[in-house]
């Protein structure tokens, strides 16, 4: 049951929604059923032998704007 993120075609709202099955994803803002699926990125961090940060995703590379590793969160 992955969480996937949407952009509203009538209101250009993005939102993250939970899908399931074969449900159809539904704008939050407008209730328009014709949204488009965005590229997520993948959060991630690999460690190291002695437990030190390798090399890291999304949260590495979110804006200096907000604190949050999911950029849909700010708009950015």
């Amino acid at each position: 049951m992955p969480i996937y993120e949407y952009n509203c075609e009538k209101c250009d709202k993005k939102f993250e929604i939970l899908i399931m099955g074969k449900d159809k994803p539904v704008c939050p803002c407008c209730g328009n059923l014709k949204v488009k699926r965005l590229m997520s990125s993948c959060g991630f961090v690999s460690k190291g032998s002695g437990g030190e940060t390798v090399s890291s995703s999304a949260g590495a590379s979110s804006c200096s704007g907000c604190s949050s590793s999911n950029c849909s969160s700010c708009g950015a």
